[in-house]
């Protein structure tokens, strides 16, 4: 296949300073840097002022909740309003979001997070639907209508999700999340190994797959395993973490105690589910 019809082939500029192969890369999963999304927290300097007061992390998942509830009109219509509740009854949000792809990854929720990450890491998927191979094809112009429809993106929703991911970091750099040092140790279920396998194999445990742009991890092995007949265990830097439990004052993701961060080349030991 030319390059010009491979996606994972092609260069694509990002807003975080580290060229979209090496983030993706399996060196980057063993030596990550911090990533930052350029202009958020300068354009947000108010939220991060006031997050630094706080004195705990209830203290600040509120403020964070109130803030992005009043930069974005997300606060539930008020009964009896002048406008009914009609003006704010379709604007997007990041929670919508995250409940979406929780349901469904693959439907128009999820298109427009992997077109977020696309936006600013640079990263392309590689499957919503179906695999993204050869563009163009039936399933990358249904994965492009999907992540540019209204119903989900608007309200300036990049933005919003630019301001999640700042604030995981944040959280995280203040050691208000799980585990410690760089890495956090997750697990995931799949069924599509074979299609993901760069490197190794998985009868021999230790492989190297490319896993999608935006991806779903469990906390326990147990968890994972209702998943996949594949169980995966990976070192995800938590450079790449876009949410974790107990990071916002919502139930999204957390009946699954799940976990979503970039994607790219993961060095993974691989048992296949009992």
């Amino acid at each position: 296949m030319s390059a010009e019809h491979d996606p994972f082939r092609w260069y694509s500029t990002n807003l975080v300073g580290i060229p979209a192969p090496v983030l993706a890369s399996e060196a980057f999963n063993a030596h990550p840097q911090p990533l930052q999304i350029a202009g958020t927290r300068e354009a947000n300097a108010g939220l991060f002022a006031l997050l630094g007061c706080s004195s705990n992390a209830e203290e600040a998942r509120e403020m964070f909740a109130h803030y992005m509830s009043l930069a974005f009109g997300l606060e539930k219509p008020v009964p009896g309003a002048a406008d009914g509740g009609q003006r704010r009854r379709w604007r997007a949000s990041y929670l919508k979001l995250l409940q979406g792809w929780g349901l469904d990854s693959n439907g128009p929720a999820g298109a427009v997070l992997k077109g977020w990450v696309e936006s600013r890491f640079g990263l392309v998927p590689r499957f919503h639907k179906a695999p993204l191979g050869r563009f163009p094809s039936p399933a990358w112009v249904g994965y492009l209508e999907e992540k540019a429809s209204s119903r989900f993106h608007n309200n300036n929703i990049f933005q919003q999700l630019d301001l999640l991911f700042e604030f995981c970091q944040w959280m995280l750099a203040r050691g208000w999340g799980p585990g410690e040092g760089t890495h956090l140790p997750l697990w995931r279920g799949s069924t599509r190994c074979e299609e993901q396998l760069v490197a190794g194999s998985l009868r021999e445990r230790r492989c190297t797959l490319r896993l999608n742009n935006l991806v779903s991890f469990s906390r326990t092995a147990e968890g994972a395993g209702c998943f996949g007949d594949w169980v995966l265990h990976a070192q995800v830097p938590r450079c790449k973490l876009l949410l974790v439990p107990g990071l916002l004052n919502s139930v999204a993701l957390h009946g699954e105690d799940e976990v979503l961060a970039l994607g790219g080349d993961y060095r993974v030991e691989a048992r296949y589910a009992c």
